[in-house]
């Protein structure tokens, strides 16, 4: 996608990027530079009292000591010596929507902060559209966005994008914030303009199936799929990811590839895949997209990582409130899904699609082989996500994976795609009978209790480095 070349050519600088959502792990910049910004963090950050927070050199300084959390530059020349600007690559890890910080240096108002990294919660700021819309080569990413396929369009935005689509219309359907809105990504690699809500990967331990449709009921196959997709896209290109394409939508997914193909030739991408992988896995499989196996050991190894990272504390409110939210949390049905005690794993199980939307009215684009569900659209934007990706790889039922309900008073988006901004909102009875998640708290102070209730909770897994007091 050429993201450093598409950073100097704009002049982005470090006040920029914090604006956009992204995190600064201020313990990764070395002293002389790091002593210098903590000095400008104090002032009124203008270009006078703060030049380097005002300098694009400076913001190559940062990405080139990898302390923009997810942003990861590789010293491909070997020399010991990271230099984004001079030709080292710059990729992109999972710690871009999945880390924060402790925000003890500064926090962006509405978007990044600094300070020490807190590896876990998600990132609700992160503008990844706009961040996307940087590099001078953003078509590089279509098959993740909204296409225009057989002369139709599913997504956010009234057109698709097509192989013709120049930098500028890719950049403009980035930076649109309905199309692509602030706190999601685009993860998957059908077509569809369905950007989901970034979401918490702390505690692994207590949640699964993994993504928004539950097609992974396994934490590593998620894991390699992000490592060999997501996070490498030009896998797509290959054969083998013209074969998954196919299989994933029958009508549209040659036409998909054909373009991404074109778009790779046309803009001077080569050389790819880039991913490290052993092409030893099976075609469409969940755990292996396109057939491409990552190290096993090192998946492994993030499982018991990401198992491990300590989830945030509950906020704090008032006693009385929680204890009459729980009381409606209990007997106004939300325990038919969701557990009150947050120790316990959540429920695997997958919510069907017309129970959690009693709106869903979907039209069938194109069958599938057996066990895969049609490619199936309703309008609106809630079912997109499973337009074309859902459970049925692993003969489940088109649905909803249940969220942990652990730092929401952090979180200002809802639902997975992020349609509702708050959780009184949520729980509104305003929404109407007829829209994805009605399950509604009628009365207002019941409903500030139940979300009192619901800010407060955590689970009580013991911190690192924090010593539990004995019974």
């Amino acid at each position: 996608m050429r993201l450093p070349q598409g950073m100097m050519a704009k002049k982005i600088t470090i006040r920029q990027a914090l604006k956009e959502g992204l995190m600064l792990d201020i313990e990764r910049v070395e002293p002389k530079l790091r002593a210098a910004l903590l000095r400008e963090f104090k002032t009124d950050l203008s270009p006078q009292r703060a030049p380097l927070l005002n300098d694009p050199i400076a913001t190559l300084k940062i990405v080139n000591a990898n302390a923009f959390a997810g942003l990861v530059a590789v010293d491909t020349n070997r020399d010991g010596v990271t230099r984004v600007e001079s030709g080292d690559k710059l990729g992109v890890a999972c710690a871009i929507c999945h880390t924060t910080t402790n925000q003890a240096v500064y926090t962006e108002p509405g978007g990044g902060s600094v300070g020490k990294r807190v590896d876990g919660p998600g990132n609700f700021n992160l503008n990844m559209g706009a961040l996307l819309a940087v590099a001078d080569n953003s078509r590089a990413y279509y098959p993740n966005l909204q296409a225009q396929l057989g002369g139709k369009t599913i997504g956010r935005a009234p057109k698709g994008l097509t192989k013709d689509s120049t930098e500028a219309d890719f950049d403009a359907y980035l930076k649109n914030p309905r199309f692509y809105p602030r706190g999601t990504f685009d993860e998957t690699a059908d077509g569809v303009g369905n950007p989901v809500v970034n979401v918490a990967f702390f505690r692994t331990d207590l949640s699964a199936p993994f993504g928004s449709s539950g097609a992974n009921n396994v934490l590593d196959h998620i894991a390699n799929g992000s490592y060999t997709v997501n996070l490498d896209l030009t896998t797509i290109a290959t054969p083998e990811g013209r074969k998954f394409l196919m299989m994933s939508n029958p009508k549209h997914g040659d036409e998909l590839w054909r373009n991404y193909v074109a778009i790779l030739k046309k803009t001077g991408v080569k050389g790819y895949p880039y991913v490290e992988a052993k092409l030893s896995g099976k075609v469409g499989d969940p755990r292996s997209p396109t057939g491409r196996l990552v190290d096993q050991k090192k998946l492994l190894d993030m499982n018991a990582y990401t198992d491990s990272l300590p989830s945030p504390r509950g906020a704090v409110v008032s006693a009385v409130s929680s204890a009459n939210g729980r009381k409606v949390f209990k007997e106004d049905g939300c325990i038919s899904c969701h557990s009150v005690d947050q120790n316990k794993p959540v429920p695997p199980r997958l919510i069907d699609v017309h129970r959690v939307w009693p709106g869903y009215r979907p039209t069938v684009i194109a069958q599938r082989a057996w066990p895969k569900s049609p490619v199936q659209n309703a309008p609106g934007t809630f079912d997109d996500k499973a337009v074309v990706e859902d459970a049925s790889d692993r003969r489940e039922k088109r649905g909803f994976a249940l969220p942990l309900l652990l730092d929401l008073a952090r979180k200002s988006i809802f639902l997975h795609d992020a349609s509702v901004h708050s959780l009184d909102e949520l729980f509104h009875p305003k929404r109407g009978a007829q829209a994805p998640h009605p399950f509604y708290v009628r009365d207002a102070s019941k409903r500030k209790d139940l979300v009192n209730f619901l800010h407060s909770l955590e689970d009580k897994k013991p911190r690192p480095g924090v010593r539990q007091r004995s019974r």
